[in-house]
């Protein structure tokens, strides 16, 4: 069986899924995942789990006010699964997707696909903000969202949908919290996050033994934590293997980095585990923003317990970041490796 490749070129990327729609009997998929955490790998997803995603995102968009379809921005790499969500989007609902700017030949562009990082560099252009207020809705996925930013969104009228998914389930299937039609969500043992519905993947290009390990009697299983709030919503707690154990504590890197980034002085942050002689762990934040570590390390115990505080503040001008957005972990735990 042959594959599609989605091109990183968005032109080219259009012109591929347009016929990928098109075709009688299309190809599956190829996305790769972006690697943040290790080595990639080759989801491939079927034609009819793309677009119950894409017809289940129009659904519940339609649900929260307007129609539900439009055309789309793409501000997101067209290789990764969410450019070519937003991609299809646009294609089914009849347009093609803008690639500069926000307007295609003056028609009003609906929707838009975000990762935090690209929000926050947004928020400080009145231009980009305008825009942004202009359109129906901005979906937000990727990784966590801090809640400071999400209220700078909206208190600047733009209308936010926090998004958790993988290119595993085709993109996002939950969308502030509640999972999109059709789709099943349930906490295994340790709250790990399963996924059922008609967006699941077919497997792993070429890799069995990882694809029977994910995909279990109908279920992908997340490597992400989780649990269902007194609303009923999922809160996304962090990988299950963000948490580390320092000095014989359990740390949650995840909530150590939020707490950070609601420090008025810091830009971005992102907190890993390195192996220690003395703690075993050592719990190391790396930040942008011109801020003292040891007040760092304060403003964590203030809220947290102090076991919690980073053993090591690493400031950088900004995090590296992959190509979709996501910071590189790789990359960071690198900065550190070398200096030893």
């Amino acid at each position: 069986m042959s594959f599609l490749r989605p091109s990183s070129d968005p032109t080219t990327a259009i012109g591929q899924l347009h016929d990928w729609l098109g075709a009688v009997e299309p190809e599956r998929l190829v996305i790769e995942t972006s690697g943040s955490t290790g080595r990639p790998k080759r989801v491939l997803l079927s034609r009819e789990a793309v677009l119950a995603s894409v017809h289940a995102t129009a659904h519940r968009l339609g649900d929260a006010g307007g129609p539900g379809q439009g055309r789309w921005a793409l501000r997101l790499p067209s290789s990764y699964v969410a450019g070519v969500q937003v991609i299809v989007r646009s294609l089914v609902a009849g347009h093609e997707p803008v690639l500069d700017g926000w307007q295609a030949a003056g028609e009003e562009t609906s929707y838009t696909s975000l990762v935090p990082t690209q929000l926050h560099r947004m928020l400080q252009s009145p231009e980009d903000v305008a825009a942004l207020r202009g359109l129906r809705a901005v979906l937000l996925g990727g990784g966590p969202i801090d809640p400071a930013l999400r209220r700078r969104a909206e208190d600047e009228g733009i209308r936010l949908v926090a998004t958790y998914g993988a290119s595993e389930t085709a993109g996002g299937c939950v969308y502030d919290g509640l999972p999109l039609d059709g789709v099943a969500v349930a906490l295994g043992a340790q709250g790990r996050i399963r996924i059922a519905g008609p967006t699941l993947f077919n497997g792993y290009l070429d890799d069995p033994e990882l694809t029977a390990q994910t995909l279990v009697d109908g279920w992908y299983l997340t490597a992400d934590a989780g649990r269902i709030d007194e609303d009923g919503r999922l809160q996304v707690l962090g990988r299950l293997d963000d948490v580390v154990v320092s000095g014989g504590v359990n740390v949650p890197l995840p909530a150590v980095a939020r707490r950070l980034t609601e420090h008025e002085d810091v830009e971005a942050a992102e907190v890993l585990g390195f192996p220690d002689p003395e703690w075993g762990t050592r719990v190391v934040a790396f930040v942008s923003g011109a801020v003292d570590p040891d007040e760092l390390r304060e403003w964590v115990a203030a809220v947290h317990p102090r076991s919690w505080a980073p053993r090591q503040v690493v400031r950088l001008a900004e995090l590296p970041l992959l190509d979709n957005g996501k910071v590189d972990r790789q990359a960071l735990r690198r900065c550190v490796e070398d200096a030893s």
